[in-house]
């Protein structure tokens, strides 16, 4: 075998894996790199599996079965049963001004037609009025949820409902 990341586990590395299988209660990817570890060791008798054929087996990447490997070799186990953190960085779709301008839409009167503001109705008129270019009306109702502020004086935003038959 001519890996630059061959996998060797001690008996107690082993038997942790093993265990963790066995009871199935770890979070299904870590269960995976699990038996990834497992079919690439080359501490047994028998020799670790090839990528490709892990990777068959498990239903992955044989990429995948690399970085693990490579994980477990630099980093250690837990590194290597610790799923990637994202990288995906999510900005704020209101700004302080923004936020502003939504309680003081749902704050007052709502438009002609309506009995009261909806949630999505905030979100269309946030972008009506330029505020956003877009914006889910999940966004408005968690910026409203966060400042406690409902329409007609509320201070639940309990009275922001969803109309029938939408979601």
């Amino acid at each position: 075998m001519n890996k630059k990341y061959v996998v060797r586990l001690t008996g107690e590395e082993r038997d942790l894996l093993e265990g963790m299988i066995r009871t199935g209660t770890a979070a299904a990817r870590k269960l995976a790199h699990a038996r990834i570890l497992l079919k690439a060791d080359v501490s047994t008798a028998e020799p670790g599996w090839e990528d490709q054929r892990i990777g068959a087996a498990l239903e992955v990447s044989a990429g995948t079965v690399q970085r693990i490997r490579q994980l477990f070799v630099d980093e250690g186990l837990d590194a290597a049963l610790r799923p990637r953190p994202s990288r995906r960085v999510y900005g704020a779709k209101l700004d302080g001004s923004g936020e502003a301008h939504l309680i003081a839409l749902a704050c007052g009167d709502p438009p002609a037609g309506h009995a009261r503001w909806t949630l999505r109705l905030l979100a269309g008129k946030l972008v009506e009025l330029a505020y956003v270019d877009t914006i889910a009306h999940e966004t408005v109702r968690q910026v409203l949820k966060k400042m406690s502020c409902g329409p007609g004086g509320g201070t639940s935003g309990a009275s922001l409902r969803q109309p029938a038959g939408s979601s």
